[in-house]
């Protein structure tokens, strides 16, 4: 069965996209799993949020998971994909570049507090026609809380060379998987030292601390949704539910628990 292509339009029309009267704006849509909006760019910043469902946002020669707790920011001109992993209530928000609340280019994992995800709610359901001047009062909060998010470090960096390419695509389709990187040598064909500097100078990490920041990135989702740790330490490839959250604790420096109580 192919996999649905959307274009950028396909969230997006001419009326929703933001001015200097209309700051902050919003085209919801409800997107299946395995639905894929192919690599695109646009003059104005995205923060790339779904109230249910998990995404996977590409930029910039990384990738991150994006459970409901948390949203990406992605800064104006910056070309992305996003790929449903999940069936997804997408929100994203459109932001006049001249308001942009990050600078840079840099994409970043946002938490999304409670009010943050209310005023995105609000925004969603507005109707411009009965109430005109509740837009531009949710864009300014919006814009305001937005400024204030917390950013949380989960990143996974993105190869250029083809065997790296291949073996780090298998990895992030399935994360828990044991194989060695010799293992992986011969599945791509080239020798472990070579995958082992390839790894090193390309990005920046060995073999297994990637492999670790693409289990930690597909934790997120499968904690967010209530599943135990025993199980999630299980589906990632942990030898128990101690090793995950010690891992876990050493990247982000809190417990599994309260990283996420915090997003919620």
């Amino acid at each position: 069965m192919p996999v649905p292509i959307l274009t950028h339009t396909s969230i997006s029309h001419p009326r929703d996209v933001p001015t200097s009267v209309r700051p902050v704006t919003m085209t919801a849509r409800d997107l299946q799993a395995a639905e894929f909006l192919r690599a695109h760019d646009h003059p104005w910043g995205q923060v790339t949020f779904a109230l249910e469902g998990v995404l996977r946002v590409t930029a910039n020669n990384s990738s991150w998971i994006v459970p409901p707790l948390r949203a990406i920011w992605i800064a104006p001109h910056v070309v992305h994909e996003v790929t449903v992993l999940e069936t997804a209530r997408l929100r994203p928000l459109c932001v006049l570049a001249e308001r942009a609340p990050f600078a840079g280019t840099e994409c970043k994992v946002l938490e999304v507090s409670s009010l943050l995800r209310e005023l995105i709610v609000a925004l969603a359901r507005l109707d411009r026609r009965l109430a005109p001047a509740r837009e531009p009062l949710l864009a300014e909060l919006i814009l305001d809380e937005l400024a204030r998010s917390a950013t949380r470090p989960i990143r996974v960096p993105l190869p250029e060379d083809k065997r790296l390419k291949m073996l780090c695509a298998s990895l992030i389709d399935e994360p828990g998987s044991p194989q060695t990187l010799g293992h992986w040598a011969q599945q791509v064909g080239a020798s472990e030292r070579t995958l082992a500097r390839l790894f090193e100078r390309e990005l920046g990490l060995t073999f297994g601390q990637w492999r670790q920041q693409v289990r930690l990135a597909h934790a997120a989702p499968l904690i967010a949704r209530g599943l135990p740790l025993a199980q999630v330490a299980e589906q990632l490839g942990y030898a128990s539910q101690s090793a995950f959250s010690a891992m876990f604790k050493k990247t982000f420096g809190t417990t599994p628990s309260a990283f996420f109580a915090e997003g919620g």
